[in-house]
C-alpha cells in the first residue's frame, strides 16, 4: 500500500500593503528603509503595524487585567495535533452544535467557515464575518480546550462591546489564534505549528502558523 507524504498548509495571512485590518486597528506598512536601486549596499525595510494584525494570537492580556503577555504564554498549547472543524455554509455563528463535532480529547481546534471562501475570493475586510457565539465559547470552555482559532481577524462579534466570547476563552486559559486562512484545508486531523513574536509584555502576537496532515 502506498504511503502518501503529509501536506503542509500554510494558514497564515501575509502581510502587506493595503492587507485587511480589523476596524480601528493600525493598518500594516512598510517602507524601504535601505534599497539597491537607491545604491544602498543591501535591502532593509521599515515595518509598522499594530500587535494584532493578520494571523495572529490574543493572550490573556488581550482582555484581563494582569493575565498573561505573548512571551509569557505556554508554546505548548498553539503546536500539536489539531482538529478542524468545517461549519456548514449556512451557519451564521459558530455555536454549541459546531463544539459538538469536535472529538472528544480535542485540545486544540480552528473553525473553517465561509470566511474562508470569501478570503479565496479577495483579501478584503466584510464584516459580516461568521464568529463564535457566546454559547459555543461557553460549550469549548467545558471541553477544557486548550486553543481555537478560526478564520477571520476576530473570533467575535459584539456590537455591544462587551465582548463576552474572549471574556470566557481568555479567562478560562484559552488562547486565540485569529486571522487564519483555512481555504484549502479540509476537515480532519493535524498537527498544528504556530509561533507568535516574541514581543515583551504584548497584548498581542502576529504568528506564523501552518497544518501538517498526519
Amino acid at each position: 500500500m502506498p504511503v502518501h507524504p503529509a501536506r503542509r498548509f500554510d494558514i497564515s495571512m501575509p502581510l502587506y500593503d493595503g492587507m485587511p485590518a480589523f476596524p480601528g486597528d493600525p493598518p500594516f506598512s512598510s517602507a524601504p528603509a535601505h534599497s539597491l536601486s537607491r545604491g544602498d549596499a543591501y535591502n532593509l525595510s521599515s515595518l509598522r503595524f499594530g500587535s494584532h494584525v493578520g494571523t495572529h494570537v490574543d493572550p490573556p492580556v488581550h482582555f484581563l487585567p494582569g493575565g498573561a503577555t505573548i512571551d509569557e504564554i505556554d508554546l505548548e498549547a498553539l503546536n500539536g495535533p489539531c482538529e478542524v472543524v468545517e461549519v456548514p455554509p449556512l451557519v451564521g455563528s459558530v455555536g454549541p452544535a459546531d463544539v459538538a463535532k469536535v472529538p472528544p480529547g480535542t485540545s486544540r481546534v480552528l473553525f473553517r467557515t465561509k470566511n474562508s471562501e470569501r478570503w479565496r475570493e479577495r483579501l478584503q475586510f466584510f464584516p459580516d464575518y461568521v464568529a463564535l457565539a457566546p454559547a459555543g465559547a461557553e460549550a469549548l470552555r467545558a471541553r477544557s480546550i486548550r486553543l481555537v482559532g478560526i478564520d477571520s481577524l476576530s473570533i467575535e462579534r459584539d456590537p455591544s462591546g462587551r465582548y463576552p466570547v474572549h471574556h470566557t476563552l481568555l479567562g478560562a486559559g484559552v488562547l486565540i489564534l485569529e486571522g487564519l486562512l483555512l481555504g484549502e484545508v479540509p476537515a480532519g486531523r493535524y498537527r498544528l505549528a504556530c509561533l507568535p513574536l516574541r514581543l515583551r509584555a504584548g497584548d498581542g502576537g502576529p504568528a506564523r502558523a501552518t497544518l501538517e496532515s498526519i
